[in-house]
């Protein structure tokens, strides 16, 4: 089966073959995948057992060296557990680097906690100068990997699991304009949009796409805007980009609804599918919601995972 991980996983061990700059650095995960590309390249894939923190001190090591280095492992442990190495070896050295999770914010809820990771990008929020890219498509994420490989400066790449149907047009750094309205604006955020899609059919609303969330296009989304109704759907925690959103129209009076993964812990482990109908994710919910909001109702989520706000 063709998945954004195992995409990412055969791209690399080509780019290990072309490009000498490519270094892998492991931390367990991804280990066996990688074993085939680290027999032909023994000092350019290094793994280094359960040890994250020191994962991202070697990836930042090679990065000063003049290496494009990428860090792979789930988003819990390639985020959160190394956040003092990301913000310091870095972000404090400037130095450029890929860091490629999988896992998304609960693809594997058999695992529990430890494996959750709906933070992660809003964690990077705190840093400057970050790429965030969340592909919706295993092409997608090709694409990006590529571009993120051939850039200079600091990328987060987020697989998932979970992936739209087939890929969608995709302009990193620009998000895609995929329907045009006039009674608002839905933002939808890689694997989210087959959702967004179903839930806005029929209303007169312009949808967004984005793959590239970070740097956030403000520029698309002044272009497009009709009525000054935004809501964000983003696969992580809920309210994420609304600030951004606030920055981009802060000459304009607006409302915006963030919806995306609640605060609160789910702690059954149920399957990938009914993570997404607790935190209101599915096309049902999102509709519900969206039309709510439209309404001038307050919007609630399930588990508390919607806010709606509005700027002067």
């Amino acid at each position: 089966m063709d998945t954004m991980r195992a995409r990412f996983e055969l791209v690399t061990s080509e780019l290990l073959d072309t490009d000498p700059k490519v270094a892998v650095v492991l931390a367990a995960i991804g280990a066996a995948a990688f074993e085939p590309a680290r027999r032909r390249h023994p000092d350019r894939v290094i793994n280094l057992g359960i040890r994250e923190q020191l994962m991202i001190g070697v990836t930042s090591g090679l990065a000063l060296t003049g290496l494009r280095p990428i860090a792979h492992t789930f988003a819990p442990f390639l985020v959160e557990r190394p956040f003092e190495q990301i913000k310091l070896d870095i972000g404090h050295q400037g130095v450029g680097a890929v860091l490629v999770s999988a896992g998304g914010s609960y693809d594997w809820p058999a695992y529990g906690r430890t494996h959750q990771a709906p933070g992660d990008v809003a964690l990077l929020d705190t840093l400057p100068g970050w790429t965030v890219h969340v592909p919706g498509h295993p092409d997608e994420a090709e694409a990006l990997l590529r571009g993120a490989v051939a850039a200079s400066g600091p990328v987060y790449l987020r697989l998932s699991a979970a992936a739209n149907a087939t890929p969608l047009p995709i302009h990193p750094g620009e998000f895609a304009v995929l329907r045009t309205g006039t009674a608002g604006t839905v933002i939808a955020v890689g694997p989210v949009a087959d959702a967004v899609l179903a839930a806005t059919a029929g209303l007169d609303m312009t949808v967004l796409y984005a793959t590239t969330i970070r740097p956030f296009d403000a520029a698309t989304l002044r272009a497009t805007l009709g009525e000054p109704d935004v809501v964000v759907v983003e696969p992580y925690l809920a309210g994420t980009s609304v600030p951004f959103v606030a920055e981009a129209l802060q000459d304009r009076r607006h409302r915006v609804l963030g919806l995306g993964v609640g605060r609160e812990e789910l702690r059954r482990y149920g399957t990938l599918a009914e993570h997404e109908a607790a935190h209101g994710l599915d096309a049902a919910s999102v509709r519900e919601r969206i039309g709510g909001f439209l309404a001038g109702a307050t919007v609630a989520a399930t588990t508390g995972s919607a806010s709606a706000a509005e700027f002067a």
